[in-house]
């Protein structure tokens, strides 16, 4: 076949070629495979920390809102919160609502109580020493405070105080781990979240690589997240699975609850 019989691609054929489809490949993968997002802010310490980047399994999240499987206890979860709780403007042009990362507490039908920093599940108290041992290192384990004592806060006027709350069906009660007086807002201040608004289970750090191993927090002060921690000692490896804690595998059961924990 000489020069001359080559056919030249179209230029529709170039611009799919060249342009969209890698575009149309990325947004496949990100939506339906899996995904990576940053966290930002504190509310998730000491287990996640300011600007750590964490992976996704988006195919899990599909099939759960197929009815395949299901989000368990104590998993961390990425979210949007109700449209009440929080908007952010993008250069006036559009309101939008941004992505926050909580850990699962309550399924749906869940009976929640908190009471002296303390969460119960269905009359269980959590034993939630995985993040509460180091609030008590730090000196500012919140036990006193309207949150620490109530499973809804009407702070922030979205939901009405509620000292025990049972999880209607289809949502989903989040906690975040920062134990510190307003360290996290999370369904205590804006009830809870339906499947439809998560976007997937953090399953994995991968960014960054390394770490310095100890993190002091600055306790009731009113810093921005870079300024409220500060590292020291040794750099380890980052990269870790999200494992759910062990304890919430011996809390028990709702009745009303249509997943099991």
């Amino acid at each position: 076949m000489t020069q001359q019989q080559v056919r030249r691609p179209s230029f529709l054929q170039r611009l799919w070629k060249e342009l969209l489809e890698p575009i149309v490949f990325a947004v496949l993968i990100t939506q339906f495979i899996g995904t990576v997002v940053g966290v930002d802010g504190v509310s998730m310490m000491p287990n996640l920390r300011h600007h750590e980047r964490v992976f996704l399994p988006k195919y899990e999240t599909w099939l759960h809102k197929a009815g395949i499987g299901s989000f368990h206890r104590g998993d961390i979860l990425v979210f949007k919160p109700p449209a009440a709780a929080e908007q952010r403007s993008f250069y006036g042009l559009w309101n939008y609502r941004p992505f926050l990362i909580k850990r699962l507490i309550g399924l749906p039908g869940d009976r929640i109580r908190i009471s002296q920093g303390i969460t119960y599940v269905n009359g269980a108290a959590l034993d939630a020493s995985f993040t509460t041992d180091y609030w008590k290192q730090q000196g500012c384990w919140d036990t006193g405070s309207q949150q620490a004592n109530q499973a809804l806060n009407d702070q922030n006027g979205i939901v009405t105080n509620q000292k025990e709350f049972t999880v209607p069906a289809g949502q989903y009660f989040v906690q975040g781990d920062n134990r510190t007086e307003r360290g996290s807002e999370d369904s205590r201040f804006f009830g809870p979240i339906p499947l439809r608004d998560i976007a997937g289970r953090a399953a994995a750090v991968i960014w960054p690589i390394m770490r310095q191993e100890n993190a002091t927090y600055k306790c009731g002060q009113n810093l921005t997240p870079d300024q409220m921690v500060t590292f020291s000692g040794k750099s380890v490896l980052n990269w870790r699975l999200l494992s759910r804690p062990a304890a919430f595998n011996s809390l028990p059961t709702s009745p009303a609850s249509t997943t099991q924990p």
